[in-house]
């Protein structure tokens, strides 16, 4: 019923405001109402006010250039009675911006929607109707300003906007839009870092980082050709046509963002997609590593996920890590086995392994540790462990002295091996064998016994291909083990003797069943 009541007034109004300048004051009616309490009277005053200014946007009704104030006295000395017109409704278009962008802070996601579209909508007809004097007449216009204040709203400190950044990701898709929110985001972080003096903001850096990692960035200067401001001039000079002046803001967006303290459920969010989504669109991805390093040394998970950083930059761009195998090597504890992680740890662990130029001690390292811990393994990282240790083995030839020294170590007690040593060279794996896989070969699962059998023969050259193992479950084990024929069922795992079914029972010696 509201709706019905306010739609014709503001229509009123509108019609009003668009006929006659006689009326201009109408337009305080329809910007009182974007202030209301009512959710559908806003959004209708929203739509209204959308449809008012687009309209003298595109008459050309608003004042261009550096707007004078409203109360200044030299007014109609200097200006003319059209001037004054348009500088006065220029005025109320400011006003109409500000109240839609405190309307992005309301309660109701309907309104902040609406609101955020007219502004872009805005953006786009301030791009076609500069209302800043143009200095030369190629000169790029792009509203810059404008975007730059919707791109605050989109990051406030206490809330999470992350709905509406989802909703903002249409507008992305322009290569110029995409570029000068990329440069406003910039300088907002830093504003905003030093606002707080370096503290961690969870929530306002949460919406920094689900507002950059949706920027889709273009591979090759040919692509950048959606523009949301169309211009008529040549486009060679416009920082917005050129990859690399993309690449760069990326750059310096990303750099600006994660040189600050993060939380650590942010630390895995970026690193999961770093490697793929950020390094490659960089102009220079070692300026990655101060990043990189930290998280690694964190420990845990957030150091797990940092290796896919610095293989990128190892194997990609000659970077050079002091001590990466050392920190490597200790990261390989008990909970290796039970993390999310495990399978992209494994298979960057077996192509940072994967030389055969790899000094001997660091390899015996490696795979005396991985036996160990396979003790207390579950039976699903067993089955990957043991070909991952045997694949070591296969790779470095010096190395089968672990499996073949009969007068080594045979049990926990006599092993010289140093587990909780984490320098690799100082851990004696040389001095010990790998009597732990051999114990395997006495495991309950049937499968692990016979993959921890293999050490009793040669192995061979070939080596398995462990990558369709990183990911086997418990459930797919369980799944398996249902799902086998057996063409014979033991029903007794020892045969019975005698009468009574007992292993020194007097009666078998003197009685025989028939």
């Amino acid at each position: 019923m509201a709706e019905s009541g306010v739609g014709p007034v503001l229509a009123r109004s509108l019609e009003f405001v668009l006929q006659n300048r006689g009326n201009a004051n109408a337009v305080f009616d329809i910007l009182e109402f974007l202030q209301s309490e009512k959710e559908d009277e806003i959004l209708s005053a929203v739509r209204t006010c959308s449809r008012l200014f687009g309209s003298l946007l595109e008459k050309g009704e608003l004042f261009v250039g550096k707007l004078p104030e409203e109360d200044e006295p030299t007014m109609a000395a200097n200006y003319s009675a059209e001037d004054q017109f348009k500088i006065w409704m220029r005025h109320r278009y400011n006003s109409c911006v500000c109240c839609m962008m405190e309307l992005m802070a309301h309660r109701s996601f309907q309104v902040k929607e609406l609101a955020m579209c007219t502004l872009m909508r805005f953006v786009s007809l301030e791009g076609k109707y500069p209302l800043v004097k143009v200095e030369w007449e190629e000169k790029y216009n792009f509203p810059r300003e404008l975007l730059k204040g919707v791109v605050e709203c989109l990051l406030p400190v206490e809330e999470d906007s992350s709905l509406l950044i989802s909703r903002f990701q249409e507008f992305l898709e322009y290569d110029d839009v995409r570029y000068y929110v990329m440069t406003s985001v910039s300088d907002n972080v830093t504003r905003m870092m030093q606002k707080s003096k370096e503290a961690v903001l969870p929530v306002y850096q949460q919406n920094v980082f689900s507002l950059i990692s949706s920027l889709s960035m273009p591979s090759q200067d040919s692509e950048l050709s959606n523009f949301m401001v169309k211009q008529q001039a040549n486009h060679e000079e416009w920082k917005v046509t050129k990859l690399t002046k993309h690449r760069r803001a990326f750059e310096k967006l990303w750099i600006g963002f994660l040189k600050h303290r993060l939380p650590t459920s942010l630390y895995k969010k970026v690193l999961i997609i770093l490697h793929d989504s950020i390094l490659p669109h960089m102009s220079k991805p070692v300026l990655m590593i101060d990043f990189l390093a930290a998280a690694f040394e964190i420990g845990g998970a957030i150091s797990l996920l940092a290796l896919n950083g610095l293989f990128v930059l190892i194997h990609q761009h000659n970077l050079e890590y002091p001590d990466f195998y050392k920190k490597l090597y200790s990261l390989l504890d008990p909970s290796i086995f039970h993390v999310k992680y495990r399978a992209r740890f494994f298979h960057l662990t077996n192509l940072f392994l994967s030389s055969t130029h790899l000094p001997m001690y660091l390899v015996s390292a490696f795979a005396k540790r991985l036996s160990r811990l396979s003790l207390t393994a579950p039976p699903q990282a067993l089955l990957m462990v043991i070909p991952f240790i045997c694949n070591l083995i296969r790779r470095h030839p010096a190395c089968r002295s672990l499996i073949h020294r009969p007068l080594g170590p045979h049990g926990l007690m006599d092993d010289p091996f140093i587990v909780e040593e984490e320098d690799p060279s100082k851990s004696r794996a040389l001095e010990s064998s790998l009597w732990e896989l051999q114990a395997l070969q006495k495991h309950y699962h049937p499968d692990v016994a016979k993959e921890a059998g293999l050490i009793n023969h040669p192995l061979s050259d070939l080596e398995t291909d462990v990558s369709e193992l990183l990911d086997i479950s418990c459930y797919e084990l369980f799944d398996r083990e249902v799902k086998k024929k057996f063409k014979s069922v033991p029903l007794e795992f020892e045969p019975v003797r005698g009468l009574f079914g007992k292993k020194n029972d007097i009666c078998a010696e003197h009685f025989e069943l028939l």
